[in-house]
């Protein structure tokens, strides 16, 4: 019985413990990354692969003779060829709701580092303005609370559910969007509406065709021109060029992403040219605490062991109802 581990190195940095998944299945072959003329030979003899964004297409799936199980070492299964998979028998399986503590986190961090000008009161003391300052505290950028404030959050599985809770705990009024274009539910404020109601709007939905530019001209011209725009979620959930021009304009008054389309982007990438201070940009690290990774690398362990021992295992047919919240 044969593993691979595709692209070790998009998970680890020789900071887990893989005690677990040697004890699930053995022996292990984990490569750092594998390029598209490297799979076929990697996985031929495999019973198990594990990928977090190498992508498994038919003609890997049928090369691989042996293979019984796909990991997918995310939540989005994306990178594998589903169709194929099940033609073969090949049983296909994800990760879930392991990363939530980091990006809820992370979510918070963006939005109290854009109200409070965390970044640019850094580069004042730097530039040694404190230091020469006529007071003691230099007011040179405004400083604003999350309390009061109203959150609209789109996407309300599991993360959003969590950014709701700890948006409550700052004091915030929080609107869960109902999907775009539906008749709202119980609970749940038209899209439209939260749009153009929400101090902060995050989004927590997946990368679907109802998706896809999800936010673009349109929902630009209903936000406030105070409104903050986060996304830790997808990047193709935005169209960035009509996020630019708002942002260059004064549309809004600013946006935090941790994804962009192209990742890793380019040299001339556009969106990682814009210098002013309205726009902050991670590189989607909102997921990646060691606490989060090392739960991924346990939970992939659990599914190969409950796989071959006929349990339940997070299958990704079993995943559809809880992505599409």
């Amino acid at each position: 019985m044969r593993a691979v581990f595709l692209d070790f190195g998009s998970v680890s940095r020789d900071d887990l413990d893989c005690t677990a998944l040697g004890q699930a299945i053995s022996p292990w072959c984990y490569y750092h990354d594998s390029s598209d003329q490297e799979i076929l030979q990697r996985i031929c003899d495999a019973e198990v692969v594990v990928s977090n964004k190498v992508f498994l297409n038919r003609s890997a799936i049928e090369a691989a003779t042996h293979l019984k199980l796909i990991c997918v070492a995310a939540t989005g299964y994306n990178n594998v060829d589903l169709e194929a998979a099940a033609e073969h028998e090949i049983a296909v399986c994800n990760v879930r709701n392991y990363a939530t503590p980091s990006v809820v986190q992370h979510v918070f961090l963006l939005m109290l580092s854009l109200i409070r000008h965390f970044v640019d009161y850094q580069e004042l003391v730097k530039r040694g303005d404190w230091q020469s300052s006529q007071f003691f505290c230099p007011m040179d950028f405004p400083i604003q609370e999350l309390t009061g404030k109203t959150l609209g959050i789109i996407g309300y599985g599991v993360l959003g559910k969590a950014v709701a809770q700890v948006a409550q705990a700052f004091g915030m009024d929080v609107l869960i969007a109902e999907h775009k274009n539906k008749t709202p539910r119980s609970g749940r404020i038209a899209f439209d509406e939260v749009i153009g109601r929400s101090d902060f709007i995050t989004l927590h939905c997946p990368l679907s065709p109802d998706t896809h530019h999800l936010i673009c001209q349109r929902e630009f011209a209903l936000m406030k021109a105070s409104a903050y725009l986060i996304n830790t979620a997808r990047g193709e959930l935005i169209n960035e060029i009509d996020l630019l021009q708002c942002l260059s304009s004064g549309r809004i008054a600013g946006a935090a992403i941790d994804v962009i389309q192209e990742e890793p982007p380019s040299q001339d990438n556009l969106i990682l040219r814009y210098q002013s201070n309205n726009l902050i940009i991670t590189p989607h690290i909102a997921w990646a605490s060691q606490e989060s990774r090392q739960r991924l690398i346990d939970q992939l362990a659990d599914n190969i062991r409950n796989f071959f021992q006929h349990k339940p295992f997070n299958q990704v047919t079993d995943a559809l109802g809880e992505l599409h919240q």
